[in-house]
């Protein structure tokens, strides 16, 4: 950090990642609950020598300088090394600037690999950053704290007690199927089913590691390891749970795992985006390259990110002006940091890597060029919030009047429920009637009632049998 980079965030209001002390001739007590927020979150400056004046409410603040640089920029880097204030050695970088004379001293904390970090023997003395103050974390954020220990690795643990038997074969199947459609050149490919879990880490030394389970396991053995698993997708008919005319017009079922769970919220959404159809000779649709894409991306990164093992459950909640991806636990990377670098670091990699393996999700790093593409196609905003708890991408539907091409309000929005199943048929044709029944909201008669006329007129064809057959879409209405 320069002179320059310091007088001008000085002039900021509101920091996430730095923190003024006054700290003339000796350590503020506050220095250590800011060290301890800035080791639990994402790091930041502790600056000593400068004092916040506020008038109603706005914030200045006075350049004064510290007495006895050296002693006080000793005593702190000490403290922080020898583990006798905290329960873990703190690294720190410091740097000293002369303003007219007046020393100001600058140490950057890191954020800690080794957390909840604390201080005085006391696991009370935990605090996180919130804003631009410290907090105490209470309980629930202390335990995700904990939990983040095991960051970008647990997924990839084996799990004792479970074998290949613990996986649901149809999920299985139609995966390889997906892969096999739209990522030919895998060397994966032509193995049986047990090589190829071992080859994509679903398992492990013959067992389940968490991320293969959650993603193709079956439900009851999912609950059994992992206990609560369950994504929840819900459409609400007005702009909050508050004033909707009903709580909700349409709820996925509990569906058996992350595959499941996919395949049925990404035709969901489909129905709230413009993406236009267009068969190729083999009955199957390009891939996505719009709007449907952008919220294909949110949907990986939720599935990717979230905290398992947190009380929380991932949700997705479609309100009349906006589409929210919550999941529980925290961005590790800040988004600015991942936007500027490329940076990935998923909490479940094994998950994030069978996505890519099935070619429905980007490269390290540009899944978030993804999602901010749909500020430019559709006109409106995405944001990204995160707290210890939990993080949430919101994408904001497009006026009425504003709309570029999308389809506003989904099953309200006019298209016939035979023309959305030529959508959905087009990009999933290995679809089972019961999947069809859940994203569209119908009964498998019914369905098995379009299906039939369809295929009546000649729209649809079914290739192969039941098991291993697909739908061919032979035009697009």
């Amino acid at each position: 950090m320069t002179k320059d980079e310091l007088l001008q965030r000085l002039q900021d209001l509101e920091w996430e990642d730095f923190e003024c002390k006054q700290a003339k001739s000796e350590l503020p007590k506050s220095v250590w609950e800011t060290v301890s927020a800035f080791s639990n979150t994402s790091g930041g400056w502790i600056i000593l020598g400068v004092r916040e004046e506020r008038v109603g409410k706005s914030k200045t603040f006075v350049i004064e300088g510290v007495e006895n640089a050296e002693k006080l920029e000793q005593d702190f880097i000490g403290t922080l090394r020898s583990k006798s204030k905290f329960n873990v050695a703190i690294s720190v970088h410091s740097q000293k600037y002369d303003f007219d004379g007046k020393t100001v001293l600058a140490f950057f904390i890191p954020s800690s690999t080794v957390k909840p970090v604390y201080y005085n023997n006391n696991l009370g003395n935990t605090f996180i950053r919130s804003g631009s103050g410290d907090q105490h974390a209470n309980d629930a954020e202390i335990a995700a704290i904990q939990r983040d220990q095991a960051f970008g690795s647990r997924s990839e643990l084996e799990i004792n007690g479970t074998d290949f038997e613990d996986i649901n074969l149809e999920s299985l199947h139609t995966f390889r199927r997906r892969i096999q459609q739209y990522n030919e050149g895998l060397p994966y490919n032509e193995l049986d089913d047990e090589d190829f879990c071992r080859k994509t880490g679903v398992t492990l030394h013959g067992k389940m590691t968490y991320g293969g389970l959650l993603m193709l396991g079956k439900r009851d053995s999912i609950r059994e390891h992992i206990g609560n698993f369950w994504i929840d997708f819900i459409e609400i008919p007005g702009d909050s749970s508050a004033n909707a005319d009903e709580r909700y017009t349409y709820r996925m079922a509990e569906q058996e795992n992350i595959w499941e769970s996919y395949k049925v919220i990404i035709q969901r959404l489909r129905l709230y985006v413009n993406n236009p159809f267009v068969a190729r000779e083999d009955g199957f649709a390009d891939e996505d390259n719009s709007q449907l894409y952008c919220l294909r991306e949110g949907l990986v990164n939720l599935c990717a990110h979230t905290d398992y093992f947190s009380p929380m459950h991932p949700t997705i909640r479609v309100f009349d002006n906006r589409i929210e991806f919550q999941n529980p636990g925290t961005f590790i990377i800040s988004i600015d940091m991942v936007k500027a670098r490329n940076v990935s670091l998923p909490r479940n990699p094994t998950i994030i890597n069978l996505f890519r393996y099935a070619r429905l999700s980007e490269n390290a790093g540009y899944g978030i060029d993804k999602i901010a593409k749909w500020k430019e196609l559709t006109g409106s905003e995405v944001t990204f919030e995160t707290t210890l708890l939990y993080s949430t991408v919101t994408y904001f539907l497009p006026s009425k009047g504003g709309q570029k091409g999308g389809q506003k309000g989904g099953q309200k929005g006019g298209q016939k429920t035979a023309d959305r199943l030529l959508t959905i048929l087009s990009s999933e044709p290995n679809l089972s009637r019961k999947e069809l029944s859940q994203v569209l909201g119908i009964s498998p008669s019914a369905i098995q009632k379009h299906i039939q006329r369809l295929k009546e007129q000649g729209l649809l064809v079914r290739v192969g049998g039941a098991r291993g057959g697909y739908w061919k879409v032979t035009t697009s209405k």
